[in-house]
């Protein structure tokens, strides 16, 4: 029997527009979680400890910060001299310009680098979502499955609005709706698609021939809706956590889920290490009158104040005084003395002047851009850029 050649096609080209301020210099990919990983960790992770070589990222919106970041796919040992990693770009090819129109768009723009490659199998991921998956048990369930596409799928709580939402029976996908205003329940993809090669292409095919290639739009507006129709798709239903962290809420209640006693994200297994570009800093510190409660500070801080229920990136200072609470702070934010910072991200490079109050202990999460300056004495909430100092 051929043993399977899987492709991992890692979508990272988003705008990430949901994001604010925090995505306005930086790829969303490149954001920061559990102080010292980036949110494109976890797929390439799960890549890398699931045996898969050929690992192929598509970029577009703000390129500069991811490119630094995946250092050629060192980090995750893909840096091979035969396949391996590659980063895949828009381009001009002369006659036209392939400007990526929506993730299935992006990857039939790359169709002819697949076939190239000749995949028996296509994995698609996104870069946005953080959970841990041995994707060799999808590719057991998938061959004995008979289907042409497996989808991922889990149950989430709350509003299901934002996903594609589906129907299943037995091992099946038996309905499908593409972010339905008003969902008829409460199991969605989870944007982990396992395809067979050529049904993919020629799906894909299908679609542009069908709708013109700037409208093929995501994997949810016409390619997935067809292979359900045709009965193709089967369902394998993720075993652990796993969450969507692309808006302002679903990222810090994903911070939120590594506190605690008994954390719902527990990312210390020993056995499935988040891989990735780690940042080489000094121990922190934590100096005379610090207090630290129920909190992750990473390597670089120096603490002279309270920090209670948040994720602290490197570098961070909080000076004497000041006092963190239920907030995440990226790398190298600055708190002077006497600031408080409720309910708050901070992007890179923030400083919160002395005395000022950033963020409430209730309502909306409060965002500050990197290198944003709040000034001393003040008091702000909703979202501060950097060209503005908020006074």
């Amino acid at each position: 029997m051929t043993r399977p050649r899987l492709l991992a096609l890692v979508l990272a080209g988003g705008a990430g527009s949901r994001m604010g301020v925090l995505t306005d210099d930086r790829a969303k990919p490149t954001l920061p979680f559990g102080a010292t990983h980036r949110l494109i960790d976890f797929p390439l992770t799960n890549c890398r400890m699931s045996g898969i070589g050929d690992v192929w990222v598509i970029e577009q919106h703000n390129p500069h910060s991811l490119i630094a970041h995946l250092a050629n796919g060192r980090p995750w040992d893909l840096d091979r001299t035969l396949g391996g990693f590659r980063i895949l770009h828009p381009y001009t090819d002369g006659a036209s310009e392939q400007w990526h129109e929506g993730n299935a768009h992006a990857i039939h723009v790359h169709r002819d680098f697949i076939r190239e490659c000749d995949p028996t199998h296509v994995l698609v991921l996104s870069s946005d979502h953080v959970y841990t998956l041995d994707y060799r048990d999808l590719l057991d369930a998938h061959d004995g499955s008979g289907a042409a596409l497996t989808v991922v799928t889990t149950e989430v709580d709350g509003d299901a609005s934002r996903y594609g939402v589906v129907q299943v029976e037995g091992d099946r996908v038996t309905g499908f709706a593409y972010k339905p205003d008003e969902p008829s329940g409460s199991t969605v993809t989870t944007e982990v698609f396992l395809y067979d090669t050529t049904t993919l292409l020629d799906a894909l095919d299908a679609v542009a021939a069908e709708h013109g290639e700037e409208d093929m739009g995501d994997f949810g507006e016409h390619l997935l809706p067809s292979l359900v129709d045709a009965g193709q798709v089967g369902a394998f239903e993720l075993p652990g956590y796993w969450r969507d962290v692309g808006t302002i809420d679903a990222y810090w209640q994903g911070h939120a889920d590594l506190l605690g006693d008994d954390p719902v994200l527990d990312l210390h297994d020993p056995s499935w290490p988040i891989l990735g570009r780690l940042q080489y800093r000094p121990a922190t510190h934590l100096l005379t009158g610090a207090t630290v409660d129920d909190a992750i500070v990473a390597p670089g801080s120096v603490v002279r104040g309270s920090i209670v229920r948040s994720v602290v990136g490197p570098g961070v200072e909080v000076e004497a005084g000041a006092t963190i609470e239920d907030s995440v702070l990226m790398d190298d934010v600055h708190v002077e003395a006497g600031a408080v910072v409720h309910r708050s991200i901070m992007g890179d490079g923030a400083r919160v002047g002395r005395d000022a109050v950033v963020g409430a202990s209730d309502g909306d999460i409060t965002v500050v851009a990197a290198r944003a300056r709040v000034a001393a004495g003040a008091t702000v909430t909703g979202e501060v850029r950097a060209a503005d100092e908020r006074s």
